[in-house]
């Protein structure tokens, strides 16, 4: 053999162990990328925040995804015309609404359930004194049911002064507003009152026990100043606006927290009034009854009455799931191999990467078991086409899935919810109100839980980890005012401790932590937990990659080096 040829098999080696390193499992070659076509999809306006910043993520990597926030049941029976290829709703198909008796069924187009996102039905509102706004109203659940029967239609009502430890409001016309259309958020709001306020919504709802979609125009002979308006958008801009002083809403935590607009804190089971911050509405639906019969065409859906009234003092107690709704069957006339793979595709970033983006805009990611049942039913959409890429061992081994409720090393745990801080004293009825701080929400108050001991990071109520948000407590319930101390927030977190070894920090209490309010806990705790889990994986990944070139490196070094200097010193001798 010539030395030529020497050095053409030992390229031919190199590259065939290159292959062999880089191919993957088996040295099988790297399958062809997917195909993608274009999908829509139409639903929920609740988790419309949570889908579009999905929506912009996919779109970077070819997913091409529009989506209309049109209301769940207009995004159910858009489904069920097959004018859409997916669907986002707060609640299962029905047959038809238990109120108004409109039509609410598949129409006999196959589908499955699975949950995309967790979070919290809150109520902005917009109450001015002096011309302030307060930001630290405190309601019991038995106030805000009386509010939106219109039983109670003015801040001055005795109830809401009890609820704020004597601290009155003056005389300011309630304005509850509702939806217009048919939402998710009156569907979530109305089973809560079902299951916790049955006899004021059976007034209500002209003598029917049941949750709906549909706001009764007529709740409680409409005594107060009742607004609808459509859409989750529509109900924000009306209760942001200069002439809605006394306006009250339901709506998802995304809207008003965007807005940087006040919630009321809501009186829990144990006798504390919590925020629906992703932490607590993490812990709240640790007690939430999930279908778990493969069976059942409602599998995956949710039975919320146990979260309703856990004891746990994190809970804000009107936590829920909103699902998507995907077609499963394999003659589903708006289904392409091409479509099916960008569903497929789309969904697994979105309960995957894209659960670590939705706390800080006021959702809350999903459990480990939700993740694992969510994607056997992505699987499905493979077994109706062979042709889609799904590796649905993904469903057992999901170390490469980021979230913040898993880490590394306890992907079984709950991480979110462990390390969700515990709320302040002046939280209790009979205490406080604690005073609030723009941007953010204080989880350190003084001794009296009058004024905050520090205002904390800022930096947007609950997303901005360090940064450099002004924040300014307001004091007192009434907006009083009065002298309003200023604190600028910057700078690093203290270090952290790990006093129970998993190599994370602890859960900060209330009070402990002087320079981090929940923007604080956000991005040190929830962000250093996905940091450390990718960081885990990437450097794994990186490493693995090094040495790859490394071998195949050296592989061709050992190969043409001592032949190269071997024919260098073949022509010396030859000039010789």
């Amino acid at each position: 053999m010539t030395r030529r040829t020497r050095i053409r098999a030992g390229l031919a080696v190199a590259l065939a162990l290159y292959v062999s390193l880089f191919a993957g499992p088996g040295g099988a070659s790297v399958a062809a990328a997917p195909s993608y076509a274009l999908i829509q999809g139409s639903g929920s306006s609740w988790a419309a925040n949570a889908v579009n910043q999905w929506v912009a993520d996919g779109d970077a990597k070819g997913l091409k995804v529009v989506y209309t926030a049109n209301g769940a049941a207009q995004g159910r029976k858009d489904y069920a015309n097959k004018s859409t290829d997916f669907g986002v709703t707060d609640s299962p198909y029905r047959g038809k609404d238990p109120t108004t008796g409109a039509t609410d069924s598949p129409l006999g187009r196959s589908f499955a359930y699975l949950p995309i996102v967790s979070g919290g039905t809150s109520f902005p509102y917009h109450v001015e004194v002096g011309g302030q706004m307060v930001r630290n109203l405190r309601l019991s659940g038995d106030t805000i049911a009386k509010i939106f029967t219109n039983q109670i239609d003015n801040w001055n009502d005795a109830a809401i002064t009890k609820d704020n430890n004597g601290r009155a409001l003056p005389s300011i016309p309630i304005i509850p507003v509702v939806r217009a259309d048919g939402a998710g958020i009156t569907n979530q709001f109305t089973t809560w009152m079902v299951s916790q306020h049955a006899s004021l919504w059976k007034d209500c709802n002209g003598g029917k026990l049941a949750p709906t979609d549909y706001f009764p125009v007529n709740c409680g002979q409409t005594r107060g100043q009742q607004k609808a308006q459509a859409g989750s958008d529509g109900v924000m801009n009306y209760v942001k606006s200069k002439g809605a002083n006394g306006a009250i809403a339901m709506e998802e935590y995304s809207y008003p927290l965007m807005a940087n607009f006040p919630v009321a804190k809501v009186l829990n089971k144990a006798g504390y009034y919590t925020l629906p911050t992703q932490y607590n509405v993490a812990v709240a639906l640790t007690a939430a009854e999930i279908n778990n019969n493969p069976k059942d065409p409602e599998y995956l859906t949710q039975k919320l009455d146990r979260v309703y009234v856990n004891a746990d003092k994190r809970t804000y107690p009107l936590s829920s799931y909103v699902y998507a709704i995907i077609p499963t069957a394999a003659n589903d006339s708006r289904m392409t191999t091409a479509k099916r793979q960008t569903i497929v595709d789309f969904l697994k970033q979105s309960i995957c990467e894209g659960q670590s983006e939705i706390g800080p805009i006021g959702y809350s990611p999903l459990p480990i078991n939700l993740v694992q049942a969510g994607f056997t039913q992505v699987n499905k959409l493979k077994l109706a086409d062979q042709k889609v890429q799904f590796d649905a061992s993904i469903i057992t081994n999901v170390k490469n899935c980021h979230n913040p409720t898993f880490v590394a090393g306890k992907p079984h745990e709950n991480h979110l919810a462990k390390v969700a801080p515990f709320p302040a004293e002046c939280d209790r009825p009979g205490k406080g109100p604690c005073a609030e701080t723009v941007g953010s929400y204080n989880e350190n108050p003084d001794e009296d839980g009058d004024v905050p001991a520090d205002a904390g990071n800022g930096g947007g109520g609950g997303g901005g980890g360090n940064g450099g948000g002004t924040a300014t407590p307001t004091a007192g319930a009434t907006a009083s005012p009065g002298a309003t101390p200023t604190a600028t927030g910057g700078g690093a977190a203290p270090a952290a401790t790990d006093t129970d070894g998993d190599g994370l920090p602890d859960a900060p209490q209330a009070g402990t932590d002087p320079a981090a309010g929940e923007g604080g806990v956000d991005g040190a705790t929830a962000g250093t937990a996905a940091v450390v889990a990718t960081t885990l994986d990437a450097d794994a990944a990186g490493s693995g990659a090094v040495l790859k070139v490394l071998v195949v490196g050296l592989f061709l070094g050992a190969l043409v080096v001592p032949v190269t200097v071997g024919q260098v010193f073949a022509r010396r001798r030859g000039r010789r």
